[in-house]
């Protein structure tokens, strides 16, 4: 929660603005959800921050549009602001889905939490961003995620005729490519699908959220610590209302979810600890992958982004930054 120590040191940059400002966001998340409450936690924290003057109206479960069309809506003023993933907007430009999910990339939210806020990786969003009227607050970041399986998933090799179900794009050609068979299928779909064995399996969440959806019920296989997949969430504004607050309500909504990511991103990582072990006694197999097998799914996957990487300018810029921060920490070589 927000600190009496973050609350002085904003009193000093943050003198109290007579006016009050509304905003209203949508995200997808119900109020719940680890997101969800992540969101409206960041609400209070930027009250905090500006003595109420600034107010974040968060609308939860897609209470306006659909969770695809709410940064659209938002460009358009029907809405101030979007927090959902920068993979609805791929087909705008396909350089968006390295500001939603480097598929196979980073091991944890703390190294993307890096590139962002220390790396220049928010400066260079924006250039996307702003063309498409919006402005990119921030982002935040959960462990990544964990696959669920009917049948056992202990290697790359077990992925040769995995049928499962899988979003469109980057992640559905990088599983091709590895042998899988994935399936683009509606979420509500999932359950039904696995229980009639139409697929074997599905990428939906970290651990800890999908057993809180039951998928572990039908599921006694699971890959963990995640691997494959790390979804990026945004919190954007239209870029017309970004510019009309004053420069100390924009410094505290950017100080309040920079502080908010990294509360949310410890606690999925010791929630997801906990919910290892309570899988163990409830007879589900976690699959922690092989040095050796997570390298192969890299290398694949590292093909696939030189590929997208390739689809326009943006994409090629946004991709040469990932590589780079990536080879100065490590990931890759």
């Amino acid at each position: 929660m927000f600190s009496t120590a973050s609350a002085v040191f904003l009193a000093m940059v943050c003198p109290a603005v007579a006016q009050e400002v509304v905003l209203k966001i949508q995200t997808q998340h119900a109020a719940t959800s680890l997101q969800g409450e992540a969101l409206l936690d960041y609400a209070e924290r930027v009250r905090g921050l500006t003595d109420g003057s600034l107010e974040l109206e968060i609308l939860t479960s897609s209470a306006v549009v659909k969770a695809s069309e709410s940064f659209e809506a938002a460009a358009m003023g029907i809405l101030d602001g979007d927090s959902s993933s920068a993979t609805y907007l791929t087909g705008k430009d396909p350089a968006f889905q390295f500001y939603a999910d480097v598929m196979g990339g980073y091991d944890d939210p703390f190294q993307i939490l890096a590139w962002y806020r220390t790396e220049g990786g928010l400066d260079l969003a924006n250039e996307l961003y702003n063309a498409h009227g919006m402005q990119l607050v921030g982002v935040f970041a959960a462990m990544p995620e964990a696959l669920s399986s009917t049948k056992p998933l202990a290697s790359v090799e077990d992925l040769q005729g995995w049928k499962f179900r899988a979003p469109p794009g980057m992640e559905s050609e990088i599983f091709s490519k590895l042998g899988a068979a994935p399936v683009v299928t509606p979420f509500g779909e999932v359950f039904t699908a696995m229980s009639t064995g139409a697929v074997a399996g599905t990428d939906a969440s970290t651990l800890t959220v999908n057993r809180g959806l039951g998928i572990y019920d039908i599921a006694k296989h699971t890959t963990w610590p995640g691997f494959h997949s790390m979804p990026i969430e945004h919190v954007t504004l239209n870029l017309a209302k970004w510019n009309a607050l004053s420069p100390q309500h924009q410094r505290a909504m950017q100080v309040a979810l920079d502080s908010m990511a990294l509360d949310m991103a410890t606690r999925s990582m010791f929630d997801d600890l906990a919910t290892a072990r309570a899988l163990k006694t409830e007879g589900v197999a976690i699959h922690d992958w092989s040095p050796e097998d997570r390298a192969e799914f890299r290398a694949v996957a590292q093909e696939t982004w030189a590929e997208w990487a390739e689809k326009s300018p943006a994409a090629k810029v946004a991709y040469d930054a990932h590589i780079a921060f990536m080879t100065r920490i490590g990931l890759i070589q």
